[in-house]
């Protein structure tokens, strides 16, 4: 079980990266948030294929039909919730990403990824039948206030209020929390990295026209060697390997530790944000932080939050 939760925490630190890297990319190039979604699918989908094939070719027994051991096998009644799932994602990774662009790395996904546990552990009782017990209900309070003390902080350091940036890591949230609980009520039947693969397919072709029709691939010009090698860094490591290491570990780790160590991921990136951007929150900050994650410990391990479902 410890080698399985050193790497759910390599994986939380391999995810908590992205925004790290997407930073320097913003910054040096014309680059979008949205194209950079965009492009990280699409260089992650080639190896996802195979990661599915190869999985494909483990579940397929002579004379015996698993489900989920071919695309052509797959029912429309399983191929809804995963098409849901990849809509769930495109919203996500072009959210998130300009969340990242518009505000700061750390801040960004200390929101986008700590309210979504909390959250799901609240949604679950009218959706899904989950009743939240009292420490549920004072976690999803407690993000509140920590999230709070987020933007009052990222006011005090930038000089204004990102609201652009808030809302874009608001609605990264929400998206987060949508995928999640559709991965939930879809946990049972389609293999790891069938559903993966359906949902980046599902995600990038939705979010192909979108960034053809905003013009997102006119700052792709701008890019230089050292740029597309950061672009094949976050679409091959966080993305791929990240993926590899986090369903590795979950073979041996319990779902509700696995759930409490990824929250390792948002405090991964305010702390490699603070060193290598220069991102700082301040006393205010890092308390609504703490807080914040706090609460999404407390609500993984009371609300039932899943450990199994990523949309990175």
């Amino acid at each position: 079980m410890f080698h399985g939760a050193l790497l759910i925490a390599f994986a939380a630190l391999l995810w908590g990266t992205t925004g790290i890297v997407a930073k320097f990319l913003f910054t040096g190039t014309e680059l979008t948030g949205l194209t950079l979604a965009l492009l990280r699918l699409v260089v992650a989908l080639p190896f996802f294929y195979l990661l599915m094939r190869r999985e494909q070719l483990e579940l397929q027994h002579p004379g015996q039909k698993v489900a989920g051991s071919s695309l052509r096998g797959l029912s429309a009644k399983a191929l809804l919730p995963l098409a849901a799932m990849g809509l769930f994602q495109a919203f996500y990774q072009g959210s998130y990403l300009v969340a990242v662009d518009l505000t700061g790395a750390g801040i960004a996904t200390l929101i986008s990824l700590c309210l979504p546990p909390v959250l799901v552990a609240i949604l679950a009782a009218p959706l899904l039948g989950e009743k939240p017990g009292i420490l549920t209900l004072t976690a999803a309070v407690a993000a509140i206030i920590g999230t709070g003390m987020l933007v009052v902080s990222d006011m005090d350091t930038a000089g204004s209020l990102r609201l652009a940036g808030i809302l874009m890591a608001l609605l990264a949230a929400a998206v987060y929390t949508g995928f999640t609980l559709t991965s939930r009520y879809n946990s049972a039947g389609t293999p790891v990295f069938t559903t993966a693969f359906i949902c980046f397919l599902t995600a990038a072709l939705l979010l192909l026209p979108i960034v053809a029709l905003t013009g997102g691939f006119a700052g792709m010009a701008s890019l230089g060697l050292s740029h597309w090698l950061m672009v094949l860094y976050i679409g091959v490591v966080p993305t791929c390997i990240g993926y590899l290491c986090f369903f590795g570990g979950m073979k041996t780790t319990p779902a509700t530790l696995s759930s409490i160590i990824v929250t390792l991921e948002p405090l991964f990136v305010a702390l490699l944000a603070w060193l290598i951007l220069g991102e700082v929150l301040g006393p205010i900050g890092i308390t609504g932080a703490l807080i914040l994650t706090i609460a999404v410990i407390v609500a993984s391990r009371y609300g039932n939050a899943p450990g199994s479902s990523r949309s990175d």
